[in-house]
């Protein structure tokens, strides 16, 4: 291959990985375009779990064989079946050592080769391929994983001048994989809440709108619990912030606990001492259950008083719910009952009656004091 082709290979890589927008298309990316680079059949992508001592394989592209799935769930290798990997862990690696990439066939090493890996070539027998380039991926001066290369029998023997190639490819898709970490820490940051750990409201109302959204397709039962953490501006006042910070810590991990009750249900930190459950296909009563333990276990807790809970579901009797807002003003609405009340239980929106005093007043084009119009500034819908 030429200097031009090549550099044009490069360039494709690249952008192929800044395009993409979720790991696993960074991933793709990454082995599909040094396939192609490399002229090769096939190309994998893998990590190494240093705690697991194993080489996980995160997408396979190309001619795969029998077995081999573009994003496989358990493929993974243990350290020991590769002698190579006592240097590639080590420091040379990173250091520059040359060359860093290296050439396997089915006969046995070839250009670059650190030294006969039976394995890499009784995989290469097995799968019918004829010989494969490995370079291993540095990332932050660490070994990360490797790129792995192949080709079919019968094709062209991989050479030094390849091996060296598959080297540059491997630094471009470091580049990439970085990116890819850096982008996928700053949607995680955007959707987290930084004290706890836990979502934040963005990522409520995210959920939230998708639920609702297939309520109104499937009928699928769509539950929020909005609780409020009482006593945490007298423990701010009397023991300071970094005090209070540590309730809302305990208490996120109460809220955590109990939406475990949940299959796959959401627990969010909403803003100051508010706080969220957002479940999807439980029953009703079973939300309500979990709510209960939450205040149970929140009046257990050393440091504040407890926690004021309200519910709302869409399987409960408080008319149609066809946005999200809807459903938040009324869980919001049943918390602010259940504070005034001192309730030590959830209080459920649409469970008191006809005229249920909770629907009643998420529905009200004009809240009657001004905590409630603070409470319930948002349009109506």
């Amino acid at each position: 291959m030429g200097e031009d082709r090549r550099l044009a290979a490069v360039v494709e890589l690249a952008q192929g990985m800044a395009a993409a927008h979720t790991p696993r298309e960074s991933w793709r990316a990454a082995a599909a375009g040094a396939c192609r680079a490399l002229d090769g059949s096939f190309a994998a992508l893998s990590v190494w779990e240093r705690e697991l001592g194993r080489l996980r394989v995160l997408a396979n592209v190309g001619e795969r064989a029998a077995g081999e799935e573009e994003f496989p769930d358990g493929e993974t290798y243990p350290v020991h079946q590769f002698p190579e990997i006592t240097e590639f862990l080590h420091e040379r690696w990173a250091g520059g050592g040359e060359p860093n990439a290296w050439v396997e066939t089915a006969e046995g090493p070839a250009a670059g080769s650190p030294g006969y890996c039976h394995q890499r070539v009784a995989a290469l027998r097995r799968r019918r391929r004829g010989c494969c380039v490995v370079a291993p991926i540095v990332l932050h001066g660490r070994a990360w994983g490797e790129l792995y290369v192949a080709r079919s029998v019968g094709a062209p023997v991989f050479d030094r001048a390849d091996a060296d190639f598959a080297t540059v490819l491997a630094s471009v898709v470091a580049a990439g994989i970085a990116q890819t970490e850096r982008l996928e820490e700053a949607r995680r940051l955007a959707f987290t809440d930084a004290l706890t750990g836990l979502a934040n409201r963005r990522a409520v109302d995210v959920r939230l709108d998708e639920a609702v959204e297939r309520h109104r397709r499937d009928g699928v039962v769509v539950s929020l619990v909005v609780c409020d953490l009482n006593g945490l501006k007298r423990v701010n006042d009397t023991q300071g912030h970094a005090v209070g910070d540590r309730l809302l810590e305990r208490f996120g991990s109460v809220l955590s606990l109990c939406g475990a009750m949940l299959p796959g249900a959401l627990a969010a930190r909403l803003g100051g001492d508010e706080f969220c459950l957002l479940a999807v296909g439980p029953p009703a009563d079973e939300v309500v259950d979990a709510a209960g333990e939450l205040c149970r276990r929140a009046a257990e807790l050393e440091l504040g008083e407890g926690a004021a809970c309200g519910v709302a579901s869409t399987e409960d009797p408080i008319g149609a719910v066809r946005s999200g807002r809807r459903l938040f003003r009324l869980a919001d609405a049943a918390q602010y009952r259940a504070k005034a009340l001192r309730a030590d239980r959830p209080v459920v929106a649409g469970r008191a009656g006809p005229d249920d005093p909770v629907v009643r007043l998420a529905d009200s084009p004009t809240p009657e004091t001004p905590a409630e119009r603070r409470r319930f500034r948002g349009r109506r819908t």
